[in-house]
């Protein structure tokens, strides 16, 4: 496997797997964590542990003189302060250098090149990375060798416990980010649609300063036309469903953004939810889930893996 250095993150670990593949990120997943299976569809199953669901109320963006005039402060974006972030980045780089191996996923997040952003992702978990493997846009091998360094970094310590005592800290969880910085901190949650959620609010923040609307919803082109639309709906809404319309090309189920020139994808792959998932009510939906594809705290047959 691909290793590479950590060291300008304050990462010291000697190793470092470099976007894993499939085939790799199953091995070490099977090897690494009791609780991982592979089932008879070929997809991997996973588990967060006692998060299984994001952590709204545990979110915060450091509030910093260069970006607050930009941010819509409330209940959603709760400002932090700069130590107190300084601190939970702490905690994360200790126990990331705790670890005897981490996993760096290098990828795009959009898909038109005129705004895409670089971002890096840490984590000690692979199913973590293999969920960011598939979530953000792979670059091809010449991307890769020339991909430099990350507009954003994210480090997943999920694993390691958030201090209460931090100001601003209310749990044992915070999810993090500091504009200025460049960086988003997972602390105390493992559940992988936090990395998702994160990179979505750093395009949120970004976009609209390049005079393009970012927008939670599915999209779909017409095959012949190349005509758009645009489906909005909050989460479990049914966007991914209406979106895998057979009729219609995909362009993507959840994260969009609307230039001047058209609309892209921020991401490369798919989020949907599989409970009550069946091949009569959502085929395209259910097929999809095979080799490559990350369960996220399913039920587990173990008699017959699946």
């Amino acid at each position: 496997m691909r290793e590479i250095s950590l060291e300008k993150h304050g990462i010291h670990v000697s190793k470092v797997y470099h976007n894993v593949n499939p085939a790799q990120a199953y091995e070490q997943a099977i090897l690494q964590r009791k609780g991982s299976h592979l089932v008879e569809n070929g997809a991997l199953v996973a588990y967060s542990g006692a998060k299984t669901g994001r952590s709204p109320l545990d979110k915060r963006v450091v509030k910093n003189p260069d970006s607050e005039n930009d941010i819509w402060w409330g209940s959603v974006n709760i400002p932090f302060e700069e130590s107190s972030f300084q601190k939970n980045r702490q905690i994360a780089l200790e126990f990331l250098n705790s670890q005897d191996a981490l996993y760096c996923v290098d990828g795009f997040a959009g898909w038109d090149p005129t705004h895409r952003i670089k971002v890096r992702v840490i984590c000690s978990r692979v199913y973590h990375a293999l969920f960011m493997y598939t979530m953000l846009i792979r670059p091809n091998d010449e991307e890769l060798a020339s991909f430099g360094d990350p507009d954003y970094v994210l480090y997943n310590a999920g694993q390691a416990s958030a201090d209460p005592t931090v100001e601003g800290v209310k749990t044992t969880a915070s999810i993090a980010l500091n504009f200025e910085d460049r960086e988003f901190v997972i602390l105390g949650s493992e559940y992988a649609g936090e990395m998702k959620k994160g990179i979505f609010t750093i395009m949120n923040y970004l976009m609209p300063k390049e005079g393009v609307l970012s927008m939670h919803c599915s999209a779909t082109a017409d095959p012949e036309t190349g005509s758009s639309s645009i489906l909005f709906g909050l989460s479990g809404t049914g966007k991914t469903t209406l979106s895998a319309d057979p009729h219609r090309q995909l362009v993507g189920d959840d994260e969009h953004c609307w230039t001047d020139t058209g609309i892209f994808n921020i991401e490369g792959g798919c989020y949907a939810k599989a409970i009550n998932l069946s091949e009569e009510s959502e085929p395209d939906i259910f097929r999809a889930i095979r080799f490559g594809s990350v369960l996220e705290n399913v039920k587990f047959d173990s008699e017959h893996n699946r």
